[in-house]
């Protein structure tokens, strides 16, 4: 573990050295996650750098695409509202089904009545429709409120002390359904994610929002690479997580990610969209049941709605909702004395192993989260802004070479040898150019 000292300094890591799987190393140095088998092997083992540095050779663990939280909804949903919303949308199909046969059934001169008396009611139709958007208008905008730290208007509908009881069940599912993979207190990948969100919280216990959680740390034997916090502030981590990321840094920030979810309280607004978006979705559900000559064709209309929602709406909100936590879970590390130029470099490695394992890359719209390239770019951006925050705290200077600068000269070095190895016999060499050679850690 990365142990910065200093006397008076307000935001400094100070924790002791721990063991390490089956071995008992002690260093001044930090934990280094780092892979110990060539690239592309899927094992992980997590050692100690003795030296100040990141890792000179990269490597990482080949897994499936990272999510830090669930990757089609990120919130916990309020239990009224499991039972509310299937009730809504067979209520929506009844009454546009009823509709539909209604109209069949009348004679075809009470139809010509009945549409004589529409158009010369038209006004006053059109006025109850106003009014019902007005009314959906007025009840979004008195619902709207001010996100913690970033200031951003959102709607609100559920309470948030409310939904943070909620998620207690969510809680207790996953307890049960990880009950025999909890990593015990005293072994070391537990102190290690224990120490990091207590540094974390410590640091930024100036924000209510965090001195008002009480962060409890559960730790999971489990291959993939997650890590989600409960809106009631309980943290579930994989140990895959644990031998994806690099060192010390990449961890911290990833954890600040996800503290920042639960500060945010992205969980109740996530769950307000849709449930604003459903209510507002019952009208155009009605109307498809009620205009499709079948039931068939009203299927495959209420599939194609649900489906312009889901990529119109809620995928791209989604994908707002995880910038922002990168930004402000960036902040927290900073403040935290994080090295938070490591952040984008995890993202790096996220891209590089799917890459070799050979993933499809689907385009970003499709999915509930940022592509990993985009993710690395946004937070090279917001860098500098949080290097600004570290050094407001009175951390200590960052030492060693850029770890985004260390990452680009491996990959060079990675994609030279691979070349090489295409190319065997070749006797052919620019002598010119000076061989890479990053010595072993």
């Amino acid at each position: 573990y990365r142990n910065f000292s200093g006397k008076g300094q307000r935001c400094l890591l100070n924790i002791s050295n721990t063991k390490v799987y089956k071995s008992v190393l002690h260093s001044s140095g930090r934990f280094c996650f780092q892979s110990s088998q060539p690239l592309g092997q899927k094992t992980a083992s997590l050692r100690i750098s003795s030296v100040g540095q990141l890792p000179h050779r990269f490597s990482a663990q080949i897994i499936g695409s990272f999510h830090t939280s669930p990757s089609l909804q990120a919130a916990p949903v309020p239990l009224f509202w499991i039972i509310v919303k299937p009730a809504q949308k067979l209520f929506a199909i009844i009454l546009g089904r009823s509709i539909r046969n209604w109209w069949k059934a009348l004679p075809p001169n009470k139809r010509e009545l009945f549409k004589e008396s529409a158009r010369k009611n038209k006004w006053k139709i059109l006025l109850g429709v106003s009014s019902l958007g007005v009314l959906f208008v007025m009840f979004y905008f008195t619902h709207l409120e001010e996100t913690p730290i970033t200031g951003r208007a959102r709607l609100l509908v559920f309470g948030k002390e409310h939904f943070r009881e909620l998620s207690q069940i969510e809680y207790d599912m996953w307890m049960e359904e990880f009950k025999s993979k909890m990593l015990p207190e005293a072994d070391a990948r537990y102190q290690v994610v224990e120490r990091v969100v207590g540094h974390l919280s410590e640091c930024n216990k100036d924000i209510p929002q965090v001195s008002a959680l009480k962060w409890v740390i559960h730790v999971v034997d489990e291959p993939g690479v997650n890590a989600f916090v409960l809106p009631n502030g309980q943290v579930f981590v994989f140990t895959g997580l644990l031998n994806a990321v690099s060192d010390i840094h990449q961890l911290s920030f990833i954890l600040g990610h996800e503290i920042a979810h639960a500060v945010l309280e992205h969980a109740a607004e996530k769950a307000s969209l849709v449930h604003f978006l459903d209510f507002l979705s019952l009208i155009f559900l009605t109307m498809i049941w009620a205009i499709c000559p079948r039931d068939s064709l009203a299927v495959v209309g209420q599939w194609i709605q649900s489906k312009l929602q889901e990529f119109m709406f809620d995928r791209p909100y989604s994908r707002t909702l995880e910038a922002e936590a990168d930004k402000v879970g960036l902040q927290f590390a900073a403040k935290a004395c994080v090295d938070v130029r490591a952040s984008s470099v995890f993202w790096q490695q996220m891209e590089l192993a799917e890459t070799i394992q050979g993933q499809p890359k689907l385009p970003e719209w499709l999915s509930t989260h940022p592509s990993h390239e985009n993710r690395a770019e946004h937070l090279d951006r917001l860098i500098p802004e949080a290097l600004k925050i570290r050094e407001s705290c009175n951390c200590p200077s960052l030492s060693g070479p850029d770890p985004r600068l260390i990452f680009k000269l491996n990959m060079q070095h990675l994609l030279e040898s691979s070349k090489d190895q295409e190319n065997p016999n070749s006797t052919k060499r620019d002598l010119s150019k000076p061989k890479l050679d990053f010595p072993h850690t």
